[in-house]
């Protein structure tokens, strides 16, 4: 099953790949490997233009939405 999941706000996009091929260049920046990610869990919060993550259950960030 293929899936696409998006979020709008006052007519912005975003989509789930985007989000995460964000995160993932953000995580390869800071010396980290893709491979590495073995859960990636995304909290969008629209009304704040953020969207809050957590990688392997440990790491925490937040990345502009839109």
């Amino acid at each position: 099953m293929k899936t696409s999941f998006f979020v709008e706000f006052y007519g912005k996009q975003a989509n789930e790949k985007d989000i995460t091929a964000k995160i993932k260049e953000l995580w390869v920046s800071e010396g980290n490997l893709v491979k590495d990610i073995k859960t990636l869990n995304l909290y969008a919060k629209p009304e704040e233009n953020l969207c809050y993550y957590t990688i392997n259950g440990d790491v925490e960030g937040k990345i502009e939405l839109f």
